[in-house]
């Protein structure tokens, strides 16, 4: 079968198995209402970011985009479907892009006009304080949040296919963004920095010192998520469906 045919089935998957559609809407809706709450709050901190405030709701945001990335596989998990899938696609490596391209395409689908939209009304309520954002750090921080985004739904996606479960996948990854990025993250020194989430929001702040930078971390997320797909596609090919 010809990778078009197998794309539009995992595109039909996404638009008709239920919890996804609500997940993308729950990735929507968590980033553009967190960043208009952040964008009404205090901005007397002295480490305020303008850019970084206006788009804040990356925060929740990334935790849809992981759960859709997860449950999009995981699905294929449950009553059989994956031995289904794999008898109409007999190539697991043709069938496993596709997969991975559907997640990617939705979930940017859905991140870019979110990112534009927190960007938006959490503006409206910074005011005058994020008036010093230039248009290039504007578009900078709202296509880097939407790639930020796809990034993590196919890592969750990599490694739901490595552990054949999306629970499993989410009791990792949701505790590893939430509790090493903001409990132990700023104590434990530089290396934190190169984590996959921590790397990739970089992009999302007007300033930053140090490294990794804005476009070199989402690199740095990038092959977080290469190595995630990689070990997932190598335990596809490996194990009976």
């Amino acid at each position: 079968m010809q990778f078009a045919p197998v794309l539009r089935a995992e595109w039909l998957k996404i638009r008709t198995v239920r919890p996804l559609p609500g997940a993308l809407f729950a990735l929507f809706a968590a980033t553009t209402a967190f960043s208009a709450i952040a964008g009404v709050s205090s901005t007397s901190d002295p480490g305020f970011d303008p850019l970084f405030t206006a788009l804040s709701g990356v925060v929740p945001g990334q935790i849809a985009a992981l759960s859709f990335g997860a449950m999009a596989v995981s699905a294929e998990y449950h009553d059989g479907a994956l031995r289904l899938s794999l008898a109409a696609v007999p190539r697991r490596g043709r069938w496993f892009a596709a997969k991975a391209t559907a997640i990617a395409v939705s979930t940017l689908a859905v991140s870019l006009p979110a990112a534009l939209a927190a960007l938006l009304v959490a503006r409206a309520g910074l005011g005058g304080a994020a008036g010093g954002l230039t248009p290039a750090e504007q578009v900078r921080g709202v296509v880097g949040c939407a790639v930020y985004l796809t990034l993590m739904a196919l890592f969750a996606a990599g490694l739901a296919t490595l552990l054949r479960s999306g629970m499993a996948t989410l009791s990792l990854l949701i505790p590893f963004v939430l509790v090493v990025s903001f409990v132990i993250g700023d104590a434990a020194g530089t290396v934190t920095g190169f984590l996959p989430d921590r790397a990739g929001q970089v992009v999302l702040y007007e300033t930053h010192d140090g490294t990794p930078g804005p476009w070199s971390g989402l690199a740095v997320t990038a092959l977080w998520t290469a190595a995630a797909l990689a070990a997932g596609a190598r335990s596809l090919r490996r194990r009976d469906a």
